[in-house]
């Protein structure tokens, strides 16, 4: 990285302190998990006590930013707090956001990441739905100055698929939001950095062109979901996987049959299976 690039990077690690609108924006959590016990998102309080080492696990997403903190065994120990994605969803901005999420949580020891993009050793590759100011950006390291805590960040989708899969044989992980993600792994390991996503589909268009969130706005879910369908259809061949999982926001909006090995699972398994980038 030239120097006038590292530069521009400093300056965009500069939110240490959080701003009256980003503690504003999100919520504060409940009290810390050593004064009751573990909980599920959306379950009531379990009898058992959590257990630490804590890790707070953020996902990144096009459209939302969300983080909770997850006891020694992934269970959360608060609710999860959401804010919107700012735009332009540049470094600084994001940071400045997320610094409003850290706030709201309790005590934690360690930080995982999902990032809408290519992430290799901490640094980010691409992001084609946040901010062309992206590419090059330290991200772990700039979450790790923010937070004070050593922090790891990977790909959402890789991150969604640690929250979902069995870690028996060859599982594939969709996730269908603001653009289409894809992680793919072998008796539960990694294959890293595969973005289906971008590959071509049909007519020239890339499956996140045939099946991204402006495309569900604009053809609605019956049409949007047919296409799902259609790219499950030609995805089966190529994989032979055990099983599909189809994550991120719009997986819940999918009408109609799937194939016997498709699940559609909850998005939170994108914040879940960050405890996964600690094991």
């Amino acid at each position: 990285m030239s120097n006038v690039k590292k530069t521009k990077r400093e300056a965009e690690l500069a939110p240490q302190s959080v701003s009256p609108a980003a503690r504003k924006s999100a919520k504060p959590a409940p009290p810390p998990a050593s004064k009751r016990g573990a909980t599920r998102a959306g379950s009531s309080p379990s009898p058992v006590m959590a257990v630490g080492p804590y890790t707070l696990a953020l996902d990144i997403g096009g459209t939302g930013l969300k983080g909770m903190v997850l006891d020694a065994a992934g269970k959360p120990i608060n609710e999860r707090v959401r804010v919107e994605t700012p735009r332009p969803a540049t470094p600084g901005a994001l940071l400045e956001a997320l610094a409003g999420i850290v706030a709201a949580q309790p005590p934690f020891d360690r930080v995982s990441v999902g990032f809408p993009g290519v992430v290799i050793d901490g640094t980010v590759h691409t992001a084609p739905n946040l901010d062309a100011g992206w590419p090059g950006f330290a991200l772990a390291e700039a979450l790790a100055k923010l937070t004070k805590k050593p922090t790891r960040v990977l790909n959402d989708a890789a991150i969604q698929g640690f929250g979902a899969i069995e870690g028996k044989g060859l599982e594939l992980c969709l996730t269908l939001g603001t653009g289409v993600g894809s992680s793919l792994f072998i008796d539960g390991r990694l294959v890293p950095n595969l973005e289906l996503g971008h590959h071509p589909f049909r007519k020239r268009a890339s499956y996140e062109d045939y099946l991204d969130n402006a495309t569900y706005e604009r053809l609605g879910k019956k049409k949007w979901s047919k296409r799902v369908r259609e790219a499950l259809a030609q995805l089966q061949p190529i994989f032979n996987p055990r099983v599909i999982y189809l994550g991120g926001g719009n997986a819940k909006r999918l009408v109609g049959d799937l194939p016997d090995n498709v699940r559609v699972v909850s998005n939170d398994a994108g914040i879940l299976g960050g405890i996964a980038l600690w094991r």
